[in-house]
């Protein structure tokens, strides 16, 4: 089921509810919040930090359409990782262009450039950051979001972030140790954080994450209404090319870890991040084979090879983040060098420390690895509870 059409069904359960009796209030986005937001722009040139999910739910309207309705002067657009429009393969290269629709100049905050510079940034007096999150450490725009307050903490520019719900809403997995910061873990915080963006931002410079002079920025966060922490969420809006679904998603924290192996996780199908698959007939008897696949990945793991696996599309899984998937095939592959290969770094990068994997080599059970992050996810909750601007839920 595509997310438009989720969200559709949604919306006519909504309006069917409200036939029938009482319902809750609507969700109301920090983006939708135009009433509070716009007198903040008026006479300012803005910046957007945005994508293809930076949409008014209730109106479809691209968060850039709604502003310029508004008046407001936007001078240019920057990009995350996928581009503006969300298509580019992971890790692809994203040029400066303009906006076909507006005119307007779209500049990449990805690659070489993943933060706007002080010329970027001359003829402009607010960065709007507007991105939907999926709650994990890896994915790479909470990175972007950092770095685009430390601009503004540099440029004497005001940040402001527009808050959206997070649909892996859990506390879980183990912390990113000192010494494996990167693009895919920029803060010592779990693999599933359990925050809102707009709740990160608040952490990230409450704790003094910026390493730049001065550490803090000029922020301010649009908070959501009639949203708190435990409340499901089902997103209009594929939040990048190889999460299509909300399987997808809330698989994603768990599978993320095999992209430090030769496993596919189905990059080059139609359902990524939904099955688990090697060129060998011992991990399943599922097949699929990635190809190059424009819109999803062009060069994925196993690339046109008949892959042998699980096939987890219709699993139920309510979410959060389990290893029964690693240790499974960790288990069939037989042997350390089997499943590594090549990539132990990028799996230690993702998982935010060599321990992970060495527990894993070493035979560790999967009740003693998780038991060795309670301390430090224990004192991550408490740093957490500083920051939470939502109602929490009993943990």
């Amino acid at each position: 089921m595509t997310y438009m059409i989720r969200f559709k069904i949604s919306l006519l359960l909504l309006c069917l509810a409200g036939q029938i009796g009482a319902q809750e209030p609507a969700l109301k986005l920090g983006a939708e919040r135009l009433d509070v937001l716009v007198p903040l722009l008026e006479g300012k040139r803005v910046g957007l930090v945005v994508n293809q999910t930076s949409i008014l739910e209730h109106t479809q309207e691209h968060l850039l359409d709604a502003l310029l309705g508004k008046h407001v002067q936007v001078k240019k657009v920057f990009a995350p990782e996928h581009g503006f429009r969300g298509t580019a393969d992971a890790g692809a290269e994203i040029k400066d262009s303009r906006d076909l629709r507006t005119g307007i100049p779209i500049v990449s905050l990805y690659g070489k450039n993943k933060k706007p510079t002080a010329a970027q940034l001359a003829d402009i007096d607010v960065l709007l950051f507007d991105i939907q999150d999926v709650g994990t450490r890896f994915y790479t725009y909470i990175s972007t979001m950092h770095y685009v307050m430390e601009a503004c903490a540099e440029n004497d520019k005001e940040c402001i972030v527009l808050d959206r719900p997070n649909p892996n809403d859990f506390v879980d997995g183990p912390l990113r140790r000192e010494g494996f910061e990167s693009f895919v873990g920029m803060h010592p915080i779990p693999l599933l954080h359990g925050l809102t963006v707009g709740e990160l931002a608040r952490m990230i410079q409450g704790e003094k994450w910026l390493t730049t002079t001065p550490d803090t920025c000029r922020l301010q966060v649009i908070p959501m209404e009639n949203w708190k922490h435990g409340d499901p969420y089902w997103l209009p809006v594929k939040p990048s090319p190889n999460l299509p679904n909300d399987q997808s998603i809330r698989l994603y924290p768990s599978l993320c870890l095999f992209e430090g192996t030769q496993i596919s996780i189905g990059r080059g199908t139609y359902f990524p991040f939904q099955v688990i698959g090697f060129p060998d007939r011992k991990y399943g008897s599922f097949t699929f084979t990635p190809v190059s696949l424009p819109g999803f990945d062009t060069n994925p793991v196993q690339k046109d090879k008949t892959c042998y696996g699980v096939d987890l599309r219709e699993l139920p899984f309510e979410g959060g983040f389990t290893l029964r998937f690693l240790f499974d095939f960790y288990q069939k592959a037989g042997q350390e060098q089997a499943f590594f290969f090549t990539r132990p770094q990028w799996f230690d990068l993702l998982a935010g420390s060599k321990e992970l994997r060495l527990q894993l080599i070493k035979g560790v059970s999967e009740e003693e690895i998780r038991a060795s992050w309670q301390p430090e996810l224990e004192a991550y909750k408490k740093i957490r509870k500083k920051y939470l601007l939502y109602t929490d839920y009993v943990e």
